[in-house]
């Protein structure tokens, strides 16, 4: 008699990762189209300077259009994250719980940070300094996760992602963000003279710590 064994066949559902993308894709089409003027400036961002000139006042911080991009900045680097996890095996790319897990503790990391930073920034007095600060940090950085969203549906998709790619992206988005520094640095210096001792403080405090913390619990785990 012929013996039948069955084996569990593991089949990995993207179905959700899917509706995640499309619903970026919905975020970004919102974005352009109730804000058609301010998003074609917007990605132009590397090539003119016209959307940080027009755009510079701290009321746009928390304008409809960034919270948007947010939304998108958030879901393209959570996806990241948790392409890199895998990659080294510490979790499932098609495991949506992860997900979920890295995008709740992104934005609470992302959130709890810019409330400290109001904080300390009342406390400093240098609060236009900073609602400036970090509305030059958000143009860019948004920025970089709207350009890091298709390398992600690709790199999801696939099986390209190579120990190589992940440091050459790092340094990349690194190198952009040290890039936001000086530019907003020099976009506002005439206010941060004023006041660099407490600039340099929030600074070392909330831009520099925090990152390094991270990154030695990384390390060390």
């Amino acid at each position: 008699m012929m013996e039948i064994q069955l084996h569990l066949r593991n089949i990995e559902s993207k179905d959700w990762a899917t509706l995640v993308f499309v619903f970026s894709l919905v975020l970004i089409s919102l974005a352009k189209s109730n804000f058609e003027s301010r998003f074609n400036d917007y990605i132009r961002l590397f090539v003119s300077d016209k959307y940080t000139k027009i755009y510079r006042e701290s009321s746009h911080l928390m304008s409809g259009f960034n919270v948007l991009l947010y939304a998108i900045n958030a879901i393209s680097f959570s996806f990241f994250i948790q392409l890199v996890v895998s990659h080294f095996g510490y979790g499932i790319k098609t495991d949506w719980v992860l997900f979920v897990r890295i995008f709740t503790l992104l934005n609470v990391f992302v959130l709890s940070k810019f409330l400290v930073e109001k904080i300390i920034a009342t406390t400093f007095g240098i609060e236009e300094i900073i609602e400036q600060f970090n509305l030059q940090k958000v143009t860019f950085r948004t920025y970089l996760g709207l350009l890091l969203l298709p390398i992600t549906v690709i790199l999801f998709y696939g099986n390209y992602l190579t120990n190589s790619m992940i440091n050459v992206l790092i340094v990349v988005l690194l190198l952009a963000n040290l890039l936001t520094y000086v530019i907003s640095l020099k976009n506002y210096q005439n206010l941060v003279i004023g006041k660099m001792f407490y600039f340099i403080l929030y600074l070392c405090a909330l831009e520099i710590a925090p990152y390094y913390f991270i990154f030695y619990l990384i390390t060390k785990n």
